[in-house]
């Protein structure tokens, strides 16, 4: 059974411009695709065939769509993540022109957006804040103890 193409979401005249006369109904899956790919919400619409004030509207008032971006943005972050970790693997500092790739500036701006992520990511598997809390609860509680028990031990060897 094919998939709908989603809410219908009514849009305003004036958040239309630019678009073409008929805007394809899979316009959300190319701009999810393309944001997924780019992180990039103006040349994702664009790709789609949409103007950007369309899927922020729809994002606002379809919330399986904005789960959706949620999960795209989530991916893209990981894509962005890989390519600087490739490029500091090979030392490939150029751009496509004679450029330096700027990896200082991309891992701070990773830095700057991994909490959003890692939220979005959270999002996507369908955890809860509560459960995000524990989770990290645990893992302080493991390393007290480890911490614990390497002070025991220094301490029973130093006797």
């Amino acid at each position: 059974m094919p998939k709908s193409p989603g809410k219908r979401v009514a849009i305003r005249p004036d958040l239309k411009d630019g678009e073409c006369a008929r805007v394809s109904t899979n316009w959300r899956r190319q701009f999810l695709d393309h944001l997924a790919e780019t992180s990039n919400v103006a040349a994702s619409a664009a790709r789609a065939g949409v103007c950007p004030s369309r899927a922020y509207k729809v994002r606002r008032e379809d919330a399986e769509f904005a789960r959706q971006w949620q999960a795209a943005l989530a991916e893209g972050y990981l894509h962005l993540e890989m390519e600087v970790v490739r490029r500091l693997r090979e030392g490939d500092n150029k751009t496509s022109g004679e450029e330096r790739f700027d990896l200082a500036n991309a891992i701070r701006l990773l830095a700057a957006h991994r909490e959003s992520a890692g939220r979005a990511g959270a999002t996507v598997r369908h955890v809860s804040a509560a459960e995000v809390r524990a989770s990290i609860d645990r893992k302080i509680e493991d390393i007290r103890r480890r911490i614990a028990r390497e002070k025991a031990a220094a301490e029973a060897n130093g006797k």
